[in-house]
């Protein structure tokens, strides 16, 4: 007899699959002839039914449109409707009002998702011309978006809200040509989601993890032990995202601090870095044998072929020690006999390295190892890319892998300045949180209007 519940899940699977092709179809239809862009969306009052099923407006696509001609005009448009925060006030507020159960897909809190959406609208308008790296991008939110019950008839309201919003803002200065450039962007965005969704229907959006383990590195600070309650496929080098059920519908992303374990256990470093969040539930509020959620492994910051025949170069600030530390297993198991990795632990101050013994132990019993400090001023931005490059031959014929905050953006920038070339890189400063370039960086210098 088949499993109801088995029977359950293949009917889940295969509804998402049909919704996930029809909007992609709707997503592919050119405008009807006549018809100025997008079908307008303007207040009719239709709405989503909770099945999924849509009265509002199909999404279409606007195939073979130039992305640089749509950043030009949405870059002009930024000083009638940012800053950004108002306009996803804005957006969100339309949202809810249209669509009330909609609320309950978002934390208590929306102010990291408020955050969130931010650089992926940077990050979107900073790249428009670039559709390659739009798509990577998208289809990797679209793949991970599945565990947040985001449905593909969700794209159609938040596209609705979305110009509500910034014809609210702009008010009589809103131009039509404009409106049609966001909202191409905005689905040229979606088509790669819903892609990115799709062909993960056949992955687990999240495994059920219970806390095998704590200790406390310092006020702050925990290291945590999770087994997954089935197999949990990843690399070393990767992060997750990590959800507690003290804080319904909010994850946060978090480097594997171990390459993959015989055992099956995995091991997370978690600072707290303010109250009321994911980090502070899980450093002072998470205690052994409580369940947690964690979403699939993602991340390019492992070791690829060939890695393992050049020296290798890791840069770790903070937290990023963690990512660190699972890159130095790999390579022990891996790396060809007489090949050297260079260990760069950054630090404001010595206190802030908080795992010393562990790195001691790993100098100790690894010839291979060669640990570099760097402290105070020199251990941030462009500052500790001119100490990494100091040391030994640059640039370096192997992989150089930077771990930590998204600050390290800078680092990677002056990295990339003094001649490492980009395929040498590995990082997931932009990945884990949809971090985007320096606000400056936008298009046409509009940061300087909208900040």
């Amino acid at each position: 007899m088949t499993d109801p519940t088995d029977a359950y899940e293949e009917y889940r699977v295969l509804l998402a699959r049909q919704e996930a092709k029809r909007l992609r179809r709707r997503l592919l239809t050119p405008d009807a002839p006549g018809t100025p862009g997008a079908s307008d969306t303007r207040d009719t009052g239709d709405s989503p039914d909770a099945s999924g099923s849509a009265d509002a407006r199909p999404s279409r696509a606007a195939p073979g449109h130039d992305g640089a001609d749509d950043q030009r005009l949405i870059t002009e448009s930024l000083a009638l409707v940012t800053p950004f925060p108002g306009l996803i006030a804005d957006l969100y507020a339309a949202m809810f009002e249209r669509h009330p159960y909609l609320r309950g897909l978002f934390p208590a809190s929306m102010a990291f998702q408020q955050a969130h959406l931010e650089r992926a609208f940077r990050f979107l308008i900073d790249r428009l011309d670039r559709p390659d790296e739009v798509t990577a991008f998208c289809t990797r939110l679209g793949r991970d978006h599945r565990k947040l019950g985001v449905r593909p008839v969700h794209y159609d309201v938040f596209e609705t809200a979305l110009v509500e919003a910034l014809r609210r803002r702009a008010g009589t200065w809103w131009r039509e040509d404009t409106e049609r450039a966001w909202r191409r962007m905005l689905r040229r965005a979606v088509t790669a989601m819903v892609r990115g969704a799709e062909a993960a229907l056949a992955e687990r959006p999240f495994w059920d993890v219970t806390l095998t383990g704590r200790e406390e590195r310092g006020p702050d600070l925990a290291v945590l032990r999770v087994a997954p309650a089935e197999p949990y496929p990843y690399r070393a080098g990767q992060y997750a995202l990590l959800q507690s059920p003290l804080l319904a519908r909010a994850w946060r992303p978090f480097s594997l601090a171990c390459a993959p374990r015989t055992d099956g256990e995995l091991e997370f470093h978690v600072r707290r870095t303010g109250p009321g969040g994911v980090s502070d539930a899980l450093v002072t509020r998470t205690r052994v044998g409580d369940p947690l959620r964690l979403g699939p492994a993602q991340g390019a910051m492992t070791l690829q072929d060939g890695d393992r025949d050049h020296d290798a170069v890791v840069v770790a600030s903070g937290t990023g020690w963690a990512g660190a530390r699972a890159l130095l297993q790999d390579l022990a198991r891996r790396r060809v006999p007489g090949r050297v990795a260079h260990l760069f632990l950054a630090a404001r101050t010595r206190e802030e390295l908080y795992d010393l013994d562990a790195v001691a132990e790993w100098e100790a019993r690894a010839p291979w190892l060669r640990v570099v400090p760097v402290l105070g001023a020199a251990a941030e931005g462009d500052a500790l890319a001119e100490a990494v490059s100091r040391h030994g031959t640059w640039p370096p014929s192997g992989p150089v892998f930077v771990s930590g905050p998204p600050a390290l953006a800078a680092t990677v920038r002056g990295l990339c300045a003094r001649g490492l070339p980009a395929d040498r890189l590995r990082h997931d400063l932009t990945a884990a949180t949809a971090t985007t370039p320096d606000p400056t960086a936008v298009p046409g210098g509009a940061a300087a209007r909208v900040a």
